[in-house]
C-alpha cells in the first residue's frame, strides 16, 4: 500500500493528473501506437505471397537420376517448367535444388544459375552471363576456395542427380588430314598387291626376256 500511495503522489506531482486519468491516457497512447504501427507493417506483395504459398503447399518430388547430360539438355531444368525438377551444376556435378525453389527458381535471387553449370560465376560471385560456365581456367586460389565452399554446401544439402557431359573440341582440318593419311597408308599395301603380277605372268615375262636375249645374240 505504501508503494501505491507513493506512486499516486508521484503521478499527481509530476503530471498534475489523478492516477485514474494518468493511466487512462497511458492506455490510450499505447492503443494508438499499436494501431498506427499496424498500418506501416511491411506486407508481402501478392505475387510473392502466392509464390510462397505454392512452394509451401507443393510437396517435393523425389530426385530423379539423369545420368550424363549435355549443357543444352540441362537448360531444360531451369525452373520454367514446374513439372521438371530444378537443377544446377557445380564442377560438372548436377544437383537437385528443388527444395530451394524460392532462391534458385524463377524470380529468386539466384535464378540465373538454374539449369546451368555455374561454377565460374559462383567462384567469382558474379552474375555476368559470360561467367555462367564450368570453365575454371584463370581463377585464383581465393576464387577456387570460394567455389570449394559452395560445392561442400551443395554436397551436404542437395542430392546429386547426374553429371554434365564434357565436350571435346575437334579440329576438322587436322582430323581430315589424318584420316587421309591413314587411308593412304592403309591403302598402300593393297595398291602394291594389286600391281603385283600372278606367278603365270612372272613366267611369261621370263620367257619373253630369254627370247629377246637369244635374238640379240643371233643378230
Amino acid at each position: 500500500m505504501e508503494a501505491w500511495e507513493t506512486l499516486k503522489q508521484a503521478v499527481e506531482t509530476y503530471t498534475g493528473l489523478s492516477p485514474a486519468s494518468f493511466f487512462t491516457v497511458l492506455a490510450l497512447a499505447a492503443a494508438i501506437y499499436y494501431t498506427v504501427a499496424g498500418f506501416f507493417e511491411t506486407q508481402p506483395t501478392a505475387p510473392q505471397a502466392h509464390a510462397r504459398e505454392v512452394v509451401e503447399r507443393e510437396p517435393l518430388r523425389p530426385p530423379v537420376q539423369l545420368g550424363e547430360v549435355t549443357e543444352e539438355e540441362l537448360r531444360a531444368y531451369d525452373g520454367s517448367d514446374r513439372e521438371k525438377p530444378l537443377l544446377m551444376a557445380i564442377k560438372s556435378q548436377i544437383y537437385d535444388v528443388s527444395q530451394s525453389r524460392m532462391f534458385y527458381g524463377p524470380g529468386g535471387p539466384y535464378a540465373l544459375f538454374a539449369g546451368k553449370d555455374a561454377s565460374r560465376a559462383l567462384a567469382k560471385m558474379s552474375f555476368e552471363p559470360k561467367d555462367l560456365t564450368g570453365d575454371l581456367s584463370g581463377l585464383g586460389p581465393f576464387e577456387l576456395e570460394a567455389l570449394q565452399d559452395w560445392e561442400n554446401k551443395f554436397m551436404s544439402k542437395y542430392v546429386k542427380v547426374g553429371t554434365v557431359m564434357k565436350t571435346v573440341p575437334v579440329t576438322v582440318t587436322e582430323g581430315s588430314d589424318a584420316g587421309a593419311s591413314n587411308v593412304t597408308e592403309a591403302a598402300a599395301p593393297a595398291i602394291a598387291t594389286e600391281n603385283k603380277g600372278t606367278p603365270a605372268d612372272d613366267v611369261a615375262a621370263g620367257l619373253d626376256a630369254l627370247s629377246e636375249n637369244k635374238e640379240a645374240k643371233e643378230n
